[in-house]
């Protein structure tokens, strides 16, 4: 990792302490699980299985769910 000081003319304990406190923060995100979800696998897609639409809201909607077509 490399710094550089862009503008400025940081003392030498400025600079330390500036270090101090970008390395501290990167040692704590490396410590940190990781939140985010792994990819889902096709397999439990659910959209998979959803290939048709589902039957439009009725009063006859009830007898369309349950007959193939």
């Amino acid at each position: 990792m490399t710094i550089k000081v862009v503008r400025g003319n940081p003392t030498p304990e400025e600079l330390a302490a500036a270090l101090t406190v970008v390395r501290a923060r990167a040692a704590t995100t490396e410590s940190e699980p990781s939140t985010t979800e792994p990819p889902r696998d096709a397999w439990s897609d659910p959209s998979r299985i959803a290939t048709r639409r589902l039957p439009q809201p009725g009063p006859t909607a009830w007898g369309r769910t349950y007959w193939p077509s």
